[in-house]
C-alpha cells in the first residue's frame, strides 16, 4: 500500500509565495538605513525591503554609496523616502537603526508583526581626518552587516 501523499491546497501555495516585507527606519534615510537595506537585499533577493526616514535627506550619503560599492553592493539607485508613505502598509518587520528614529518614528501598531531597534552610530557625523572618517564608515558598515546577517539567519530565514 502506498503511503499517503501530502497535497498542498492552493491557499497554502499562495502563502508560501508571499514576500516577507521589511521596512528599515532612520532619521535621514541617507546612510545607516540605506546600508542595512542594501545588506538585507543582498542576503536574499526575494525579501521586499524598503527604507525610509522621519526627516529624509535630499540624497543618499555618497560615502555610504562608495563604501557599499567597495564590497559589491550597489545602493546608488536608492533615494531617501519619507516614512509617511509606508504607514498604511503591513510589515513583517519594522527595524529602526538609529536612536533618534526610535524616539520619533510613527507608531505602526496593528500592521507590524515584529518591531525591532538596532542602534548604530551615524558615521556621517564623524569628524577628523578623511582617513578617520572612512574608518568610521567602514566600522559602522561592518556592524550593520554583522547585526543584519545575524537577524537574517536567526529569525528571518526561519520564517521563509
Amino acid at each position: 500500500m502506498d503511503s499517503p501523499k501530502q497535497v498542498q491546497s492552493p491557499n497554502s501555495l499562495q502563502i508560501n509565495n508571499l514576500k516577507m516585507k521589511i521596512l528599515i527606519l532612520c532619521t535621514g534615510n541617507s546612510c545607516r538605513s540605506q546600508m542595512a537595506h542594501g545588506f538585507l537585499q543582498s542576503f536574499d533577493k526575494n525579501l521586499e525591503v524598503h527604507s525610509a526616514g522621519t526627516e529624509p535627506a535630499k540624497q543618499v550619503n555618497q560615502k555610504a554609496v562608495k563604501a557599499m560599492q567597495e564590497i559589491g553592493i550597489d545602493i546608488s539607485h536608492h533615494t531617501p523616502k519619507m516614512v509617511d508613505q509606508y504607514l498604511k502598509d503591513e510589515w513583517d518587520y519594522v527595524i529602526t537603526v538609529c536612536d533618534n528614529a526610535n524616539e520619533t518614528c510613527p507608531a505602526f501598531f496593528g500592521k507590524v508583526k515584529n518591531r525591532l531597534h538596532m542602534g548604530f552610530e551615524d558615521p556621517s557625523h564623524a569628524t577628523g581626518s578623511e582617513e578617520f572618517i572612512w574608518s568610521e564608515f567602514h566600522r559602522v558598515q561592518d556592524e550593520i552587516k554583522a547585526a543584519f546577517y545575524k537577524l537574517y539567519n536567526e529569525q528571518i530565514k526561519q520564517q521563509l
